[in-house]
């Protein structure tokens, strides 16, 4: 089995959901995340913080630097994120389709790096 990162991706244009939207998302993604329990596929997931709230470490220089905010000024960011087990690509995008589903967004499909593992 070979190990997916199934990231959910905002865009800072999306509307912000209201209190009871989110609500009603918690509970579909946490249903989502028992049946990947169930059915062994379940690593771990995660979901992320506001991208205002994210710092960033630059240590390739002389003096490292740290910097308040996201990394780039992109409209894309990331949100959340499960990491799961596949038995191959089509499995992992069968399971991608389930989590978008339940989190009410993009999700985009990358395997680890076999070299890194």
């Amino acid at each position: 089995m070979t190990q997916y990162m199934l990231s959910v991706v905002g865009n800072v244009d999306d509307a912000v959901p209201t209190d009871d939207e989110m609500q009603e998302m918690f509970a579909t993604v946490g249903r989502f995340n028992d049946t990947l329990q169930e059915a062994g596929k379940w690593v771990f997931a995660g979901g992320l913080a506001p991208i205002t709230t994210a710092t960033v470490v630059d240590a390739t220089g002389e003096r490292p630097t740290v910097t308040d905010g996201p990394f780039s000024e992109a409209k894309e960011f990331l949100g959340g994120f499960w990491i799961i087990e596949a038995a191959d690509l089509d499995d992992a995008l069968d399971w991608a389709k389930q989590g978008s589903a339940a989190c009410g967004a993009a999700v985009e499909v990358r395997p680890f790096d076999a070299a890194s593992q």
